[in-house]
């Protein structure tokens, strides 16, 4: 049954050829009979202007007040009629009497058809079945000098030479129909290949479960979905999930409408592309559609991950706080194997004062966050992040002016991710040359809390801020990348300003109101 499915462009193309061949077909056949009434209407005409012609001609009343009016007038009408190519013209007196006729025989009989109306003085056309057989004849009377009738003459052609002259016509007629009909069948074909390449061949039954399938789908799938057209700059299928992540009203969907990051994105596959909105983290994959070897489409498909990198960097602080242990231990394990060299040399008073001096550097940077930051989460990030920085190089120092009783408007979270993601950057900003430094303060009052996180590289510009802020994605495996637009993205939640400086040195300062979260 598969095999004999009628496709769509198939089934268009047979309706369109019977309804095409029904249309042309009366279209010849109202032709035809158009022709046959202007061919009536000419022959009417014709006729009239013989006979009104003759009658008006002197001779001719001449003639019938003769002696012998068949004897002028036979000669004279058979002339006409040849040369006009009538069937007949007859010259009759008002008895009907005729004077003369095609057929000779028929002279002085009496004339069938009507002539009332043409002794009352009137010239008709009318049909009529005479001697002849059905024809199309006019009358009219002939007068003499004093206005008087004294015969009438008739001139007519058959239905048979009318007829003639129509079929003459009709080859002609039915080659314009087939030549019509020729072109459009070419034009059916044209659109059935046509219909053809759009559908893929499918019959209508399959468009119909396609398109319940495909509404489907669309509804049900948890992924956004986005289709846009070849170079298209407005979307062909937007689903409502899509809408739902990217915040998109309704109705139709252009690239402008979406995150400027999703603006500027590669035109070609793209896999696991994490992009920063004001609200959302999201992946985003991208992949070509391609048909016959060229390509007429691309997918969008966006996962909601704010949730999931909420928990990477809960769990990035956590593996932080780890590695800083692992630092912190793997030194100590290096202070304290050479606190009893020092005591196998016999040294133990050297040995002690190294001790107390390397304990009382740690203790004291400790006591000071510890007494100074009243959120044990943002104590162990700062210590953390002091460890790393060692690691790398980097100098890093917390101002004697941090102090901050509560993280409000922000959770304890936010306030990690915040300092977190600032110190990061500032750490890749400032390099791992040998003087290389990153310096933190964290101070907040009654009215605001301030973050301002400086290090020793260039700075940034305005437009180049602007651009890490606002791009919003990474393909990093290790998800960093993301802090400018992931810090952004908290400062515009919570109402904040955030701004680079570069005099007088390279720094990110971030301030909140502290009247309340927006």
């Amino acid at each position: 049954m598969i095999g004999r499915r009628r496709t769509l462009a198939g089934q268009v193309f047979a309706v369109q050829l019977v309804v095409l061949v029904l249309v042309i077909a009366a279209g010849a056949a109202l032709a035809v009979l158009q022709q046959r009434r202007v061919q009536d209407d000419a022959t009417r005409r014709e006729v009239t202007d013989i006979a009104v012609t003759l009658a008006a001609a002197p001779s001719t009343a001449q003639a019938v007040r003769g002696p012998d009016p068949t004897a002028r007038l036979q000669p004279i009408t058979e002339t006409i009629r040849k040369a006009a190519g009538v069937d007949f013209v007859v010259v009759m007196a008002p008895d009907r009497t005729r004077y003369t006729h095609t057929d000779p025989a028929r002279i002085g009989q009496p004339f069938s058809g009507t002539i009332d109306r043409a002794l009352a003085g009137e010239t008709f056309t009318e049909t009529f079945t005479g001697t002849l057989g059905p024809s199309i004849r006019a009358v009219t009377p002939v007068r003499d000098a004093d206005g008087r009738i004294v015969a009438l003459v008739s001139a007519g052609v058959t239905r048979s030479r009318i007829g003639d002259q129509v079929r003459e016509q009709v080859p002609i007629i039915l080659i314009a129909a087939g030549a019509g009909l020729l072109l459009a069948t070419l034009g059916s074909l044209l659109l059935r290949r046509r219909l053809l390449r759009q559908t893929h061949g499918l019959a209508p039954s399959e468009l119909r479960a396609l398109y319940e399938h495909h509404d489907a789908v669309l509804h049900s799938v948890h992924e956004g979905l986005l289709v846009f057209d070849g170079n298209s700059d407005e979307a062909a299928v937007v689903n409502d999930q899509a809408r739902r992540l990217l915040e998109l009203p309704e109705g139709p969907v252009r690239r402008g409408d979406l995150p400027v990051s999703l603006q500027h994105m590669d035109t070609g596959v793209v896999r696991d592309q994490m992009h920063v909105t004001p609200d959302r983290v999201l992946v985003v994959n991208q992949d070509l559609v391609e048909h016959d070897g060229r390509t007429i489409g691309t997918v969008l498909t966006l996962r909601d991950h704010t949730e999931l990198q909420d928990v990477m960097g809960e769990l990035d602080s956590v593996r932080g706080f780890a590695e800083a242990l692992r630092a912190q231990a793997h030194e100590a394990a290096n202070r304290l194997h050479t606190v009893v060299t020092m005591v196998e040399l016999g040294r133990p008073r050297e040995a002690v004062s190294f001790a107390t001096a390397e304990l009382e550097l740690s203790q004291a940077l400790i006591d000071r966050l510890t007494g100074a930051v009243a959120e044990p989460a943002v104590v162990a990030l700062l210590l953390g992040k002091v460890e790393k920085a060692a690691e790398y190089g980097v100098e890093l120092t917390v101002t004697g002016d941090t102090a901050l009783d509560a993280t409000a408007p922000l959770t304890a979270h936010e306030m990690v991710t915040l300092l977190g993601n600032l110190i990061d950057n500032a750490l890749d900003a400032a390099g791992r040359d040998e003087d290389a430094w990153v310096e933190v303060a964290v101070t907040a009052d009654a009215a605001e809390l301030y973050v301002r996180v400086a290090d020793s590289g260039p700075g940034m510009s305005e437009e180049v801020f602007t651009r890490a802020t606002e791009r919003g994605y990474s393909t990093k495996t290790d998800h960093q990348g993301l802090g400018l637009a992931l810090v952004r993205r908290l400062v515009a939640r919570h109402g904040g300003a955030l701004e680079a400086l570069r005099e007088p040195e390279s720094a990110v300062v971030v301030r909140f109101s502290r009247g309340g979260s927006q």
